[in-house]
């Protein structure tokens, strides 16, 4: 049986510390979807199609890794695929408790699809999606905190 994982997100834009997660789930588990999903509460930046696109040109050196948008719940989504896991990344303490009651709220769903917590990359502890936003509006480096591709986006995107 293929072990299957769903690493879920909005990735309004991808970042490296996302990356780190991906990467180190997909060492983990035979083949990891990672599921772009649109968050109602957030106004995104990125349309869920480019979000994807460049998700996708990000993990191209990823075998094992392929790229999804989706709407709805999470839980319905990963039986749908056949998941046995969810992969969320942690950065801080202070990201424990949300991703708690998501999971507890999953769990109530579908138990028998479980969430596995990985800490990021301390260089990465600090990094959220917003946080690269506000330093792109404001044209200062962020070569450091997303890939290539990621950074020229976002420069577009802010001309």
């Amino acid at each position: 049986m293929t072990r299957l994982a769903i690493c879920p997100g909005s990735f309004d834009p991808v970042t490296y510390g996302h990356l780190d997660i991906i990467q180190r789930g997909a060492k983990v588990f035979d083949h990891l979807i990672v599921a772009v999903f649109n968050n109602q509460s957030k106004a995104p930046l990125f349309d869920v199609h480019e979000r994807e696109a460049l998700l996708e040109e990000v993990t191209a050196d990823l075998p094992n890794v392929s790229v999804d948008a989706c709407d709805g719940l999470l839980m319905e989504y990963a039986e749908g695929k056949g998941a046995q896991a969810i992969i969320r990344g942690l950065r801080a303490v202070s990201d424990f408790e949300y991703e708690m009651q998501i999971t507890s709220m999953n769990r109530k769903l579908n138990e028998e699809i479980e969430t596995f917590f990985m800490m990021t990359n301390n260089q990465y502890s600090f990094l959220s999606s917003s946080i690269v936003k506000e330093v792109a509006k404001y044209r200062a480096n962020i070569s450091d905190l997303v890939p290539p591709t990621v950074e020229k986006a976002l420069q577009n995107k802010y001309k």
